[in-house]
């Protein structure tokens, strides 16, 4: 069973393609959970994120298969992967790439211009937060607009295009935070925690014999591409777009009515906050199953897209309040 190709007309989805997408990303998932153990939710958040179009920020300490789980998405979607080891001493050059001048046999001279790894469809940056704020701003153009800048002549990036960043947490020596700009565009940020102890058992058992399973491919560039143009013309209801709109408004201390986040809250989510929430909800939806997202979608979400578009004040920090709090709160409007 395929996935029809996008149209040129955005119509409403068709039951019978919504149902061939659920099957697909059964086995998208199946796929990946074979070699990915105890990590459910990090799978359907990070799948989400893609069908929505979006980049993901894996965040978790070191030996929690951020990086494999990239590796086995790549091959599951069956998208052209590259990985860049992100460390102090990377330049922009090296994620984008560069002109190189060029002598031919007639001793003619002329730039060429040389691409960069960041020309894929998948692009894992590996631990990005251990890269300068310089470099890590390399990825910005690409990330917002698909192309990038090169003496003055833009060159587009293969479709679907899209960056999973895995970062370490800050506290860890070495580290540089991303620039406020950068985190906006990451559509989720994902924390990877540990896999509670039947996982890990069964993670033992299977990573440490004489054959180990391998990730295989499902599902091709185009039918991703094709999922997420059904994923946009899937129906949200009054109420849910509503919740959105109120939530993420309900986390700007300019204009909230809570408490907390008035005195907690230094800056809020800003638009690209709700665009996100709206895009993630309809992708929860059809991966669980159901035609439409409802507000169960918009709470369990609302993690993932706003902890890294807002940003606690200095005093905030000092009395030990957290983001997660100031995110429970604000599911809490919504009833």
């Amino acid at each position: 069973m395929t996935i029809s190709p996008p149209s040129d007309t955005a119509g409403p989805a068709s039951i019978a393609a919504i149902e061939a997408l659920e099957a697909r990303l059964a086995e998208a998932r199946a796929g990946i959970g074979r070699v990915i153990f105890g990590q459910d939710r990090v799978i359907d958040e990070t799948l989400i994120t893609l069908l929505a179009g979006g980049h993901a920020l894996l965040i978790g300490l070191p030996g929690l298969a951020k990086t494999r789980l990239v590796q086995s998405l790549g091959t599951v979607l069956g998208l052209a992967d590259k990985r860049v080891q992100f460390t102090p001493d990377l330049m922009p050059a090296d994620i984008l790439g560069s002109e190189v001048l060029e002598e031919s046999p007639t001793g003619a001279r002329a730039f060429r211009f040389i691409k960069g790894p960041v020309f894929c469809q998948l692009l894992m940056a590996d631990e990005i937060n251990r890269a300068s704020p310089r470099t890590q701003s390399a990825l910005l153009q690409a990330m917002q607009e698909r192309r990038v800048s090169i003496a003055g002549v833009s060159h587009h990036l293969p479709a679907p295009f899209h960056v999973l960043a895995t970062q370490n947490p800050l506290e860890q020596e070495g580290t540089y935070p991303l620039p406020e700009a950068q985190l906006d565009r990451f559509l989720m940020q994902i924390d990877v925690g540990y896999p509670d102890a039947p996982a890990e058992r069964r993670m033992l058992i299977e990573t440490t014999g004489a054959a180990e399973a391998q990730a295989e491919t499902v599902m091709t560039a185009a039918e991703l591409l094709a999922a997420q143009d059904l994923v946009r013309r899937i129906p949200v209801g009054d109420g849910v777009v509503d919740a959105i709109l109120a939530l993420v408004r309900a986390g700007r201390p300019e204009s909230s009515e809570l408490a907390l986040v008035k005195r907690a809250v230094a800056w809020g989510p800003g638009p690209r906050a709700a665009q996100a929430l709206m895009l993630a909800v309809r992708g929860r939806a059809l991966i669980q199953g159901r035609l439409s997202p409802s507000l169960d979608d918009v709470a369990a979400l609302a993690p993932p897209v706003l902890r890294h578009r807002m940003a606690l004040g200095f005093a905030a920090r000092a009395d030990g309040v957290t983001m997660d709090a100031v995110v429970t709160a604000l599911i809490g409007t919504i009833g």
